[in-house]
C-alpha cells in the first residue's frame, strides 16, 4: 500500500497539478450554509459534487465567489452578504479576491485576516498557513443529566494550508471532558465506547457515579495534486456520503478513520476510491485492538447541472492471519468478483444516490445501500432475514415562501434487520464499536425534520428546530433482534418472520430547539434545549424481569464553541 502511493506520487510529480488545498472541516452547521447556497445555485460551480463529503475549499470558494460576483452590497439581503462573505473569509486561502479579507490587523501580527488567529501568505502563495484555537465549554442540567450535570470541556488547536499550490495539510488536536446525558451514558455502558471517539478514560468517577470520561481528538491529512484531475489524501479523518441529514452508506457518526483517498474528476465525473484501516474491537485492557479494512468506491456522474447520481461499492475484511487483501486495492473493479475468487467471506455492500434541484429553491435526494437481496425472497414477502436493505427519501427547501434563509429539510429513513451485521468484528459495519452509517443501527424507520432561520435584520443568530422520530426494535437481554451493529448475524432466531421494529418496539421522539449567536468568526453562544420521549411495547418483553433501557428525559445548555462544531447525540 505504502510501494503504491509512492509511485503514484513520483509518476505524477512531472505533471501540471492544479492548485489543491485543505477540506472544511466537517460541521452540520457549516455544510447546511454551503448547501443551501448550492442549491440556489449550485450551477455556477459544476465541480462541486455534493455527495461526497468534506469539500475542498477551493470549490466552497469559487461557489461563494461565483454567486456574489465580487459584489455583495446589492442583489442580497443582510443575511445572504453576512453568509457569503462568511465563506468567502474562512475560505480566504482559495479565494481569488484575498485582498477584500486583509481588514483585520492585532498589534500587527494577529488577526491579519477575521478568520484566523494566525495566518501566513507569502507574496506568490507558495506558502500558506493558518492557526486557530479550539475551545468548547458548556454546561447543562435536566431530568437525564444526573449529579454532576451536562458539562462538557474540550480546548486544542487547528492548523492547516498548503505548499507550492500543491500540497494541502491539517491537523486538529484537542483535550476533552465531558459529562453526557443518562442516555448516553446508557450508550456507552452497552458498547463500552464514546460515541464519536476513540481511546477514554474515566473521569471524576466514584461509587455509584458514573462520573464523566476523558478523552484525546486527533485528526490530520496530507492532500496532494497528483495531476489537474487527481489528487492523493493520505491521512486520519471522517467522510460522509450522501445528501441527507443522515447517511445510510458512510456517516461521520465513527471516530475518524485511517485512510488512502484518491479523488479523480474530470468532465462531468467524480470517482473515489477509499482505503481505511479500522479497529474491529475495543477492549479496557492494554493491548493491541483487532484490525479489519474497508475499501470503497463511489462514482458520482452530474447528469445536468441539476442531477446528479451516484454508486457506491464497499467491503469490509479482516484476516485473523495476514493483512490486508492487496487484491482490493484495484480502484476499478467489483469487489465482490474478488471476494469470490479468493474464497473469502467478506462483507459486501453496494449502495446508489440520487440528488435532484428540481427548481432553485428545492431538492430532493435519496439512498439506497443492498447489503444482501435475494428477488425471490422479497416477492416471498416471509420477513426472510438476509433481504438487508435501506432505503433513505428526503427533500430541502430553501428561502420557504419567499421568506430568505427559511430553510426545511424533511427525511425518511428505512433500515430491515440485520442489516450492516455480519459473522463477527472483523466483518461487520462498525469502527471502534460504532456503526458507520446510521448512528443507531437496524431495524428501523425514522422520519427528520429541520427548520433552520437567520433573521434578516440579525444575521449572526441561527435558530434551529429539529424533531427525530423513530420507530425501532431494541435488543433486550441476550436476544439479537437486528438492531445492534456490533452482535453476529449468526445469533439470530431463525431465518425467518423478521419485520422492522422487531424485538421491544421503541417509538422514540427526540426534539432540538437550538440558538446560535455568532459573535465573532466561528466563535458561536450556543443555547439549546433537548426533550427526548420514548413509548415502548411492553408485550414485546422477553421477560418481565428485564427494565427498558434508558433513552429518554430532557436537559437544557450553554455553550461557547470556538473553532469547532456541535456535540450532538441523536440516537
Amino acid at each position: 500500500m505504502r510501494f503504491s502511493l509512492f509511485a503514484l506520487l513520483v509518476l505524477a510529480a512531472p505533471l501540471a497539478a492544479r492548485a489543491q488545498d485543505a477540506t472544511v472541516p466537517l460541521d452540520g452547521d457549516t455544510y447546511r450554509l454551503i448547501d443551501r447556497y448550492a442549491i440556489r445555485y449550485g450551477a455556477a460551480v459544476p465541480s462541486l459534487h455534493t455527495s461526497l463529503k468534506p469539500y475542498g475549499r477551493t470549490q466552497v470558494a469559487q461557489l461563494a465567489e461565483a454567486i456574489a460576483g465580487g459584489d455583495t452590497t446589492t442583489r442580497f439581503t443582510a443575511t445572504d452578504r453576512f453568509n457569503l462573505r462568511w465563506l468567502r473569509r474562512d475560505n480566504w486561502n482559495a479565494s481569488r479576491h484575498p485582498a477584500e479579507v486583509r481588514d483585520g490587523y492585532v498589534k500587527g501580527v494577529f488577526y491579519q485576516r477575521p478568520a484566523d488567529l494566525y495566518s501566513v501568505q507569502t507574496p506568490d502563495s507558495a506558502f500558506t498557513l493558518r492557526v486557530n484555537p479550539v475551545l468548547y465549554v458548556g454546561y447543562g442540567s435536566g431530568t437525564s443529566s444526573g449529579t454532576l450535570g451536562t458539562n462538557i470541556n474540550t480546548r486544542g488547536i487547528q492548523l492547516e494550508g498548503t505548499i507550492d499550490k500543491r500540497l494541502g495539510f491539517y491537523t486538529f488536536l484537542a483535550d476533552n471532558q465531558i459529562f453526557a446525558p443518562d442516555y448516553v451514558d446508557a450508550r456507552i455502558r452497552r458498547d463500552g465506547v464514546v460515541p464519536n471517539e476513540a481511546f477514554w478514560k474515566p473521569f471524576r468517577a466514584s461509587g455509584s457515579t458514573a462520573g464523566g470520561y476523558d478523552f484525546f481528538s486527533a485528526r490530520g491529512y496530507l492532500n496532494y495534486a497528483a495531476t489537474r484531475h487527481i489528487s492523493v489524501q493520505l491521512g486520519h479523518d471522517r467522510v460522509f456520503v450522501g445528501n441527507g441529514y443522515r447517511s445510510l452508506i458512510l456517516s461521520d457518526f465513527a471516530p475518524p478513520m485511517f485512510f488512502l483517498k484518491l479523488n479523480t474528476q474530470v468532465w462531468k465525473f467524480r470517482y473515489q476510491n477509499l482505503f481505511t484501516e479500522l479497529t474491529a474491537n475495543y477492549g479496557r485492557a492494554n493491548q493491541v485492538f483487532g484490525k479489519k479494512y474497508m475499501a470503497q468506491h463511489h462514482l458520482s456522474f452530474a447528469v445536468t447541472p441539476r442531477l446528479s447520481v451516484g454508486l457506491s461499492e464497499m467491503i469490509i475484511f479482516g484476516k485473523r492471519t495476514g493483512g490486508f487483501e492487496l487484491q482490493y486495492l484495484n480502484p476499478v473493479i467489483f469487489y465482490r468478483s474478488i471476494e469470490q475468487s479468493v474464497g473469502s467471506r467478506d462483507n459486501s455492500l453496494v449502495g446508489a444516490d440520487v440528488k435532484w434541484n428540481v427548481v432553485d429553491r428545492v431538492q430532493l435526494y435519496g439512498q439506497l445501500l443492498l447489503d444482501e437481496f435475494l428477488l425471490k425472497e422479497i416477492q416471498a414477502r416471509k420477513g426472510w432475514w438476509a433481504n438487508k436493505q435501506a432505503v433513505q427519501v428526503g427533500a430541502k427547501y430553501v428561502d420557504v415562501a419567499g421568506i430568505s434563509n427559511l430553510d426545511l429539510q424533511a427525511e425518511f429513513n428505512f433500515i430491515r434487520p440485520f442489516t450492516y451485521q455480519h459473522q463477527d468484528s472483523l466483518t461487520n459495519y462498525q469502527h471502534y464499536q460504532q456503526p458507520l452509517a446510521h448512528p443507531i443501527g437496524a431495524n428501523l424507520w425514522e422520519v427528520v425534520g429541520v427548520v433552520r432561520y437567520q433573521p434578516n435584520p440579525l444575521p449572526r443568530l441561527t435558530l434551529t428546530g429539529k424533531a427525530i422520530y423513530t420507530h425501532f426494535g431494541t435488543d433486550v437481554g441476550t436476544r439479537n433482534n437486528g438492531t445492534n451493529v456490533l452482535l453476529s448475524y449468526n445469533t439470530r432466531n431463525g431465518d425467518y418472520g423478521h419485520e422492522v421494529g422487531q424485538g421491544l418496539g421503541t417509538d422514540q421522539l427526540h426534539l432540538d430547539l437550538t440558538a446560535s449567536y455568532q459573535v465573532g468568526h466561528n466563535l458561536f453562544v450556543d443555547v439549546k434545549q433537548v426533550v427526548r420521549q420514548a413509548a415502548y411495547d411492553r408485550t414485546a418483553f422477553i421477560s418481565t424481569t428485564l427494565t427498558p433501557p434508558q433513552i429518554d428525559g430532557n436537559f437544557t445548555s450553554v455553550a461557547l464553541r470556538w473553532n469547532i462544531g456541535q456535540r450532538l447525540y441523536e440516537f
